[in-house]
């Protein structure tokens, strides 16, 4: 049967295929058409369902079929079915094993021959060929067929010369056939047809590639002595050949230029240096010396990443080698070049690199060497890697350890001849002076300092308490201590300084011991802790001891040892005392725990602990608070054991208060932590005076009064703590700038800055100072000059030498002046931002309290007042959280006030100050939040339902909508019809009809007896949007369950009729004027209809709708109505309800010769139109078969191509306009009308050719 298909489908003549394989199974075809779609899902699908369904049926002449398309689609166009079909054609070979391999091979070199191709398609040739290669091997078969192989590499040799179309490909697919045939084979086969490969390793690096894979597989066949042979030299790496390998890793480093990867062969190399025990070789000169001699490029990114993939291959003494070599120095030098913008950064390909090491290498010797390799490359004392870099996660426990120690030592010792320092050749000058020396100390240790900070802060390393310990002991240590001797007890005074520390440095370890009190805070408890329990700790050791009163215990034994240690700056005996009291305090607090734990009693003791710490920093401005904070605690205390004495003392809560507005004043994130924890202990406790001082700072009106003293004091320390700041980026700066003069180039241009705002007293300073001095030329003396001696000169520029720089002074005293103000400014925003952490805590805590209602309108000013505020960053924070508070957590809480019944007088007159200041307001967006508040508290007047008071014993008890609980419902209702008659008469109002949308949804007796009103304006509001939005409202209430219980019977048939004849007489009002408010009424008018009509035929309600018939029925008469839209659905929809249904447009049949006259397409370029094509008039024109149906139907009408030709111009117009036009009309209105129906004559001309096709056929 196979023959007989090959037979037929030889015959090119016989038109039809007999029924074969093309006839008889299409599902065998669309496996093919699947192999070269796109989406590589669908071609794996398809070759899997090809090997099935050849192994399923077994016929000869399809898997013959399936050959010849796999071979040819081997080229295909196509770049993704290409790989498509070698994966089908290898994957059938290996389910196939009868099939020989020659044969495949001798097709593909058949179809895919590059001398017989045509030279348009000799590049899908190539791919052919290099495809069909790739079949072969993935069939796995291979090593079966030896001469296959042989013909296979000889392919792959003669693809090679075309790099321009494959690349490298070919020589990646021989060194893919080399990993998988044994070595009988290749020594016996392939060896003979690699010598000149082989022997030319060192051309390119695709043929080194080749040798170097050879050698790794084949290594009893290419001894040393065959190697001599063909190389010349018994080894590849030798001092011989290392000028050819540096030409070839260059090669190879420019080859992989765009794809920003290591080259294989580079790798191979360092690998076989490492098997040949030549690597000290390969690495200083190939790599050191011969990759650097160009500039920065493509050679120093593959040593670069030639050092990164080293890491796991070299040994431990290798790799200290390495990492304080000539690469590192250079890696250090790109790292600091890339800085700048636009420039190419390897250091997170390094990164990798040293992340994939650590995590693979279970050595922690090893990994300290990177580690340590890598901290000492610096930039003159300043490390290259980052302080938080995060490869340290990856460290082994023992690693981190001796990380830690490396780190310490080299603060207390600072070694800088370990480091591997580099600089430019400008500071390589300056380097000698014993001042830069010390600036690179400094440098070096605050980097330290930052680095283990950020080990403890890290909470994906691997450390053990005892070790988080030691380091916030010695950090605390050199910040606020110095040894004198040392002592047993205390390890930090075992080693002493060899660079004693500046106030620069001291500032930088007082300030990384804050941030490690804030990541202690919320350090969670270690995975292997026996102390772990279901719920989170936070901020606690395995004991259950807090991490900040562990230091505080130290502290304590630094201060009890005054022999051995001493204070940086000591403390006053005042000073003393107020911390020995602080840890009387938390010792009182822990007795009381033991009896009863409370979290006020723990966020008590935080604070004191906070407090104590923060006593080394600023002693001075925290005496006081410590001791207020003492007699606070002491207050609280006794008010639990008996009841306090009315007395002219404030209440200890108001204190309390007092002392966290005072400490959030300090420039401290823990302090805010601490502080909020501790007003949500005490938020049971807080009194209206405590709760009016927080709203008092809040207050901008009462911002100057209450925070002047806060912004100074944080002033001065946030001026020094920049002052530090900016010291440090100066020296950054004279790192990097070629020459000082910066300074005075900044002075010059404060100068010049000053002297275009000269005023009128400096003009008259300097006119005296000249006459003094007789320098004032008149007009007519042009030589003044030569009348001053040299004495009077230089007394003259003394004197204008002193005028200038007091002016200057005074020209800086304004600058500072304002840079301070703008700073103070900035500091009371932040502090407000603070401060606002308190009232989310006390809205989220107390939500239920009465003192919850004081908070409403100090909130209200602050959105208000922020809403015209500026546009500073700080001012949108603050206004965005007050918001956030005040609507989503205060007005929309599900937990409210519902012990208001002795404020009703109070709420109300509140509500009634809401409401009128409400309609005063000219933005929107503000009145919002006004009537938010003002439904709030008609909330918190009305109070618990009765049936959510007391539960229902079946649970099917529901609300009476009545009920209204405290609310004077006359008074409120008369305060928002006042508020709604406002909205419908006022051209500009504030208020919105969601607004009173959600009051009718929330209150239906508030909303029954707004309901008049509403129906009122329907056709006597202002404009025509508030008519439309009264009907908006009313649709709302009557749409409300609620509504109707209450207006049940005759009130709601009233309603109905109410509704009925408003809605009739603002149609009547009606016109003809289409604008969009006009649109937009009607639209809402008819959706009112709709639900009023329905609502009354369904209710069977005895309601007269024959007014609003009537005048919805002339209605299309007055607006025009399009095919389909909003309005026109919605009048229909009510037209319906009364039996008036839309009338359906007739399709009548256009006129088939206008038709064909109209629909005919645009004649190609080049073709005669037929009406000039010359016609034999004697004889008759037969129509086409599709018009004769249309022409009998019309017997008045002439037939023939004459007649078409008269009436071509009128039936044009007759067909466009549906009627005769006048003869006068121009070709642009022609032209206007036939593009309009467009769309229409390319459907009609569609249809009658199909008819017309139809026929014929």
């Amino acid at each position: 049967m196979s023959v007989e298909m090959v037979e037929l489908s030889a015959k090119a003549a016989e038109p039809l295929r007999p029924a074969g394989v093309l006839q008889q199974n299409r599902v065998f075809l669309d496996f093919f058409w699947d192999l070269a779609k796109p989406d590589q899902e669908v071609r794996l699908k398809a070759v899997e369902n090809l090997i099935q369904y050849l192994k399923t049926e077994n016929k000869a002449d399809e898997l013959e079929y399936t050959f010849k398309r796999l071979v040819d689609g081997l080229s295909h166009t196509r770049e993704t079915a290409r790989p498509g079909f070698s994966l089908a054609l290898g994957q059938v070979l290996s389910a196939f094993k009868d099939v020989s391999l020659q044969s495949i091979l001798n097709r593909i070199k058949e179809k895919h021959s590059l001398q017989a191709v045509k030279k348009k398609l000799a590049r899908n040739a190539m791919f052919g060929n290099l495809f069909g290669v790739l079949a072969l091997q993935q069939s796995g078969r291979l090593v079966e067929e030896p001469q296959v192989v042989l013909g296979c590499v000889t392919l792959l040799q003669s693809l090679t010369p075309h790099k321009q179309h494959l690349k490298d490909l070919p020589s990646k697919t021989m060194m893919d056939i080399l990993t998988e045939i044994p070595e009988e084979v290749f020594e016996e086969v392939l060896l003979g047809a690699l010598q000149t490969d082989l022997a030319s390793a060192f051309n390119t690096p695709e043929q080194l590639q080749l040798l170097l894979v050879a050698l790794q597989r084949f290594p009893q066949t290419l001894k040393p002595k065959k190697l001599k042979k063909l190389l010349g030299s018994s080894t590849i790496i030798n001092a011989d050949n290392i000028p050819k390998l540096i030409e070839v890793l260059k090669m190879a480093a420019h080859s992989v230029k765009k794809e920003l990867t290591l080259p294989a062969v580079a790798l191979d190399l360092l690998k076989l240096s490492l098997k040949e025990d030549s690597f000290q070789l390969f690495w200083n000169k190939a790599i050191t010396e011969g990759m650097f001699t160009e500039p920065s490029g493509v050679t120093h990114y593959l040593s670069f990443r030639l050092l990164g993939s080293a890491l796991p291959l070299l040994s431990l003494s290798q790799l200290k080698e390495v990492l304080a070599g000539e690469v590192m120095m250079h890696y250090g030098e790109h790292v600091l070049a890339s800085q700048k913008p636009g420039r190419f950064k390897l250091a997170p390909e390094m990164d990798t690199y040293v992340s994939d090491f650590l995590q693979a290498c279970p050595d922690s010797d090893k990994q300290l060497a990177v580690m340590v390799g890598f901290s000492s490359l610096t930039h003159m004392g300043l490390a290259v890697v980052l302080p938080v870099w995060k490869v340290v996660q990856y460290l082994q426990p023992e690693a981190v350890r001796s990380y830690v120690e490396w780190l310490k030592g080299m603060f207390l010792q600072p070694r800088m001849e370990v480091l591997l320092d580099f600089s430019t050749r400008k500071q390589k000058g300056k380097q000698e002076a014993g001042e830069q020396k010390d600036s690179a100390i400094f440098r070096l240790r605050r980097w330290i300092v930052s680095r283990l900070a950020s080990i403890i802060d890290n909470s994906q390393v691997k450390k053990q308490e005892d070790l988080i310990t030691d380091v916030a002991r010695f950090v605390f240590f050199h910040a606020f201590f110095c040894t004198k001797k040392a002592s047993p007890d205390i390890s930090e005074t075992s080693s002493k300084l060899s660079v004693p520390l500046d106030e620069k440095t001291r500032g930088v370890l007082v300030n990384s011991f804050f941030g490690l009190l804030m990541s202690l805070y919320h350090m969670p408890l270690s995975d292997d802790s026996a102390a772990v329990s279901q719920r989170r700790v936070l901020g606690v050791t395995a004991d259950g001891t807090m991490w900040i009163y562990r230091l505080v215990q130290y502290a304590q034994l630094l201060l009890n040892h005054p022999k051995h240690i001493q204070r940086v700056h000591p403390f006053s005996p005042e000073q003393r005392q107020a911390w020995d009291s602080m840890l009387e305090s938390v010792e009182n607090l822990k007795k009381k725990d033991k009896k009863s734990v409370t979290a006020e009693s723990g966020a008590f003791q935080q604070l004191f602990l906070l407090v104590g710490m923060h006593l080394f920093k600023a002693p001075d401005e925290l005496l006081d608070i410590m001791k207020d904070l003492q007699s606070c605690v002491d207050k609280a205390q006794e008010k639990k054991t008996k009841k306090k004495k009315q007395g002219e003392e404030p209440e200890w809560v108001e204190v309390m208060v007092d002392i966290l507005l005072s400490l959030l004043s300090q420039q401290n994130r823990l302090i805010r932590q601490v502080c909020k924890t501790v007003f949500s202990s005490i938020c049971p406790h807080v009194t209206a005076a405590a709760l009016t001082a927080i709203l008092d700072v809040l207050d901008p009106d009462k911002e100057d009064e209450e925070d002047s003293a806060v912004v100074v004091t944080d002033d001065a320390n946030k001026t020094a703590k920049r002052k530090l700041e900016e010291d440090d980026d100066d020296e950054e700066m004279e790192d990097d700038d070629e020459d000082g003069s910066d300074e005075d180039s900044d002075g010059d241009e404060a100068m010049e800055e000053g002297m275009e705002e000269v005023d009128q007293s400096f003009r008259l300073e300097l006119m005296k100072v000249l006459q003094q001095q007789n320098a004032l030329a008149a007009e007519e003396d042009a030589s003044s000059d030569e009348d001053l001696d040299d004495n009077a000169m230089m007394k003259l520029d003394q004197s204008l030498s002193a005028l200038f720089s007091e002016q200057k002074k005074k020209i800086q005293a304004k600058k500072d002046e304002k840079t301070k103000l703008q700073k103070e400014k900035t500091l009371v925003r932040e502090f407000r931002i603070k401060v606002l952490d308190l009232v989310e805590v006390f809205v989220a805590r107390q939500a239920g309290s009465p003192l919850i209602i004081g908070l409403v309108e100090p909130l209200l000013n602050m959105i208000d007042r922020g809403m015209s505020s500026g546009s500073e960053q700080q001012e949108q924070d603050f206004l965005r959280r007050a918001a956030d508070i005040f609507r989503n957590q205060l007005c929309r809480s599900k937990v409210y006030c519902r012990t208001a019944a002795d404020r009703q007088g109070e709420l109300h007159d509140l509500l009634d100050k809401l409401m009128s200041k409400a309609q005063k307001l000219s933005d929107s967006s503000v009145c919002l939040y006004y009537f938010s508040a003002s439904l709030y508290l008609v909330k918190v007047l009305r109070g618990a339902p009765p049936a959510e008071a007391k539960e229902a014993a079946d649970g099917a008890a529901t609300s009476d909508p009545r009920f209204m609980g405290n609310v004077d419902v006359d008074r409120v209702s008369s305060l928002f019809r006042d508020a709604l008659v406002s909205f419908m008469s006022r051209r500009k109002s504030p208020l919105t009809s969601q607004m009173f949308t959600d009051l009718f949804c929330r209150f239906p007796v508030l909303c029954v007896n707004l309901l008049d009103t509403a129906v009122q304006h329907i056709t006597t509001g202002v404009r025509e949007h508030q008519q439309g939005q009264a009907c908006v409202l009313v649709l709302r209430a009557m749409q409300s369950r609620d509504v109707q219980q209450i207006l049940s019977g005759a009130k709601w048939m009233k309603l109905c009729e109410q509704v009925t004849l408003q809605l009739a007489a603002s149609l009547e009002q009606v016109s003809q004027a289409e604008s969009k408010g006009a649109k937009e009424k009607l639209v809402k008018t008819l959706e009112l209809c709709q639900f009023l009509v329905k609502h009354v035929h369904w209710k069977k309600l005895s309601v007269d709708l024959e007014p609003l018939r009537n005048v919805l029925q002339p209605l299309t008469n007055v607006v025009t109505f399009k095919k389909t839209g909003t309005l026109e659905d919605t009048y229909w929809a009510v037209m319906k309800h009364f039996g008036v249904m839309k009338p359906k447009t007739e399709k009548t049949k256009p006129d088939k010769d206008a038709e064909q006259q109209e629909g005919a397409p645009k004649k190609k370029k080049g073709f005669l139109p037929e009406t000039k094509k010359r016609k034999k008039r004697n004889k008759p024109v037969l129509e086409p078969a599709g018009e004769k149906s249309s022409s009998t139907n019309k017997p008045g009408e002439e037939t023939g191509q004459a007649k078409k030709k008269r009436d071509k111009k009128p039936k044009q117009k007759r067909a466009a306009d549906g009627a005769a036009a006048p003869s006068q009309s121009g070709p642009a209105k022609r032209s206007k009308t036939q593009t309009d129906s467009k769309a229409d004559k390319k459907q009609k001309k569609k249809s009658k050719q199909k008819k017309g096709g139809g026929k014929q056929m």
